[in-house]
């Protein structure tokens, strides 16, 4: 086979596994048009009447906007602990270092049902369950580690004496750090913040278990749904959450190169 067989036969199989990657989605966002009130693909006809129903629904709102409190929340304290840890990973001779970096990176290791479950019980002693704030805390803990690889691998590749230059011309380590460092920074902390947001807008196994009333995410909301019975309603909000996902990566990879991080 010549090289440039080979290379087309690539491209084939590239496309064929992109293919099947996206055939799920595809079927989502086409039952979501569909006019019958069950799913069916191919659709029987086109209306947008279940987007409509969706931006309608007190519940689905309701979700829709916790899932975006509790994302923002999570995202802004993940960004701000992450970046901190990074930074005295690299800069500093921290004693046990190793084991610091494994702590931080354990929640990417455990089952999120695990986490779930040790957080339920932990919060019961507390008197956390179901609260607001103990579904924040539970965020941060499954998002800083996401922060905390981009800023490393950002704040990596940084010259150390950069910093130390600027502390020779008259600035104190925490201007040096804000003028110098963290500007330096920003790819690896946008492509963190995106991440931290859409693993807390789109997680189910912890949030399942620590949702209150009045506090149910969208997800736990369209989780839920499915016990009732399956209708293009959730295939529209999933459609919705995809686009919005989608519209995010290509946007922060335009602005960062966000593949410079996965």
């Amino acid at each position: 086979m010549t090289p440039s067989a080979r290379r087309w036969v690539a491209r084939l199989y590239c496309a064929l596994v992109f293919g099947f990657l996206m055939l799920p989605v595809a079927v989502v966002v086409l039952a979501s048009f569909s006019t019958t009130a069950y799913l069916t693909i191919p659709p029987q006809g086109v209306t947008l009447r279940w987007y409509g129903r969706v931006l309608e629904s007190a519940d689905y709102l309701s979700a829709i906007g916790t899932s975006l409190l509790l994302a923002s929340v999570a995202t802004v304290c993940a960004l701000v602990i992450g970046t901190a840890t990074s930074y005295a990973l690299v800069r500093r001779a921290l004693p046990g270092k190793a084991v610091v970096s494994a702590v931080v990176m354990s929640p990417l290791i455990f089952p999120g049902v695990v986490i779930g479950v040790a957080l339920l019980q932990f919060y019961a002693a507390l008197g956390l369950a179901g609260s607001f704030a103990g579904l924040v805390l539970a965020h941060v803990v499954i998002t800083v580690p996401y922060v905390v690889r981009t800023t490393l691998a950002s704040l990596s590749g940084l010259d150390a004496q950069l910093e130390d230059a600027a502390c020779t011309l008259g600035a104190d380590r925490l201007t040096a750090f804000w003028k110098v460092t963290l500007p330096l920074m920003r790819p690896g902390i946008v492509a963190g913040g995106l991440f931290a947001f859409i693993t807390s807008f789109d997680n189910v196994p912890v949030s399942i278990f620590l949702t209150g009333v009045g506090t149910t995410t969208l997800p736990v909301k369209i989780f839920t749904a499915i016990e009732f019975g399956v209708d293009p309603t959730v295939a529209a909000v999933s459609s919705l959450l995809i686009l919005t996902t989608a519209l995010a990566l290509v946007l922060a990879e335009r602005w960062v190169g966000f593949h410079r991080f996965t």
